[in-house]
């Protein structure tokens, strides 16, 4: 959005301000909306001071998702559009998400249908919601629409949030068990150094491989800090690969336990967003191409996106899954049962509960397994360093008591 300098004239008195649009055109009729004639319009610079700046996202999935259930809700009880998003831009905490509504608004007020002003954000509105709003708005069900979508993120929303949960906890852990491993090795193990080489003798081979540990983390740490360098930027280059990308997730897939519920984590994304723009009459083939680009996979994005080939060749679209080794029999077979009952949206709709509740079991068994044993492998791990610290002062003890 692009920021320019006006002044004009309403009815009254001469106007000037600012006004933000896609372009002067746009910026044009926004101000002949609000009834002022244009003398003059200039577009402004951006520079460092005058560009706004965001921190990741400019606006959080569950402010989304709390906009647009709001905003059906709004639109249920007879509020107009203009309305609606002018009464939640004045409620709406975030100012990046409140500048958004106001430019939407002023779209809106334009004439410009719903889908269009929410495409002119595509960091906010991805195209699932702009396919979704613009078949509610050929269908007179605008609301609807915006319900079935709050409810999609919700849901969805739930599953990535119990999956990230419940992979991140054994990396957080796993993390902090080599911070305190390196701080035991870097600062602890050298204050006993000296007093190991006053007692003299064969030390415990315990005590050798951690002193020889300890020697080389203060002597070559530059060394430790370049190998996880490429190690994460070798993980980066490879993530942004499309070949990378599909190698990375197909080992994910193939992991024990983990693969099983990234598995079935982007099944439930896949059914329950063919099942959202079924149920919203949007195009199976645009459908298709929307799910492909969302479901997070590109192991599962590839299959959808062969059975979207397939369909456009006159082909079956549960052909590809039936011979691919990521999709259960279960899901081919109740697309094929959909199709023939004429109900595949909430056939799909059965599928993604039935995985989710999956994903939300899986996950809970995991954590509680796993929160015992990595508390077992922090406390096994800086226990033996300890011991090998421990050993020699144990022989040390021995010698003053045989005097």
């Amino acid at each position: 959005m692009a920021r320019f300098t006006y002044e004009g004239r309403d009815s009254k008195v001469i106007r000037r301000g600012t006004v933000t649009a896609t372009n002067k055109r746009d910026a044009a009729i926004k101000l002949k909306g609000q009834g002022i004639r244009v003398v003059s319009l200039v577009e402004q610079k951006e520079t460092v001071l005058t560009k706004d700046i965001t921190i990741g996202s400019p606006v959080k999935r569950d402010q989304l998702i709390m906009f647009l259930r709001q905003f059906s809700t709004l639109l249920q009880a007879g509020v107009t559009i203009v309305d609606a998003v002018r009464i939640l831009s004045a409620q709406v905490e975030q100012a990046s998400f409140r500048k958004i509504l106001t430019s939407i608004q002023e779209d809106l007020r334009t004439g410009t249908p719903l889908s269009i002003a929410f495409g002119k954000h595509p960091k906010v509105f991805e195209p699932l919601i702009l396919n979704m709003v613009a078949a509610g708005e050929v269908s007179g069900t605008v609301d609807e629409s915006l319900e079935q979508l709050a409810e999609h993120f919700e849901k969805a929303y739930r599953t990535r949030q119990k999956v990230t949960s419940a992979m991140a906890y054994p990396v957080v852990v796993g993390i902090i068990a080599i911070a305190v491993v390196i701080f035991l090795l870097w600062f602890v193990v050298p204050m006993f150094v000296d007093m190991f080489d006053s007692i003299g003798g064969q030390l415990p081979w315990l005590t050798r491989a951690v002193m020889a540990a300890s020697d080389w983390i203060e002597n070559y740490w530059y060394l430790l800090l370049l190998i996880v360098s490429v190690i994460i930027a070798g993980y980066v280059l490879v993530r942004n690969n499309p070949k990378g990308k599909y190698i990375l997730d197909t080992i994910l897939l193939r992991l024990p336990i983990f693969g099983s519920i990234a598995q079935k984590s982007s099944l439930a994304m896949m059914t329950r967003t063919l099942s959202s723009m079924f149920s919203s009459s949007v195009p199976i083939l645009q459908a298709l191409t929307m799910t492909e680009k969302v479901v997070g996979n590109e192991v599962i994005s590839k299959v959808i996106g062969e059975s979207r080939v397939s369909m456009e060749r006159g082909g079956s679209l549960t052909e590809p899954m039936l011979n691919h080794w990521a999709f259960p029999p279960l899901i081919p077979h109740m697309i094929a049962i959909g199709e023939e009952t004429g109900s595949l949206d909430s056939m799909l709709a059965k599928v993604a509960d039935f995985y989710e509740k999956e994903v939300e079991a899986a996950t809970d068994r995991l954590k509680a397994l796993i929160e015992p044993l990595m508390i077992v492998f922090l406390a096994a791990i800086v226990g033996t360093i300890v011991l090998a610290i421990m050993l020699p002062m144990f022989s040390m003890f021995e010698q003053i008591d045989s005097l």
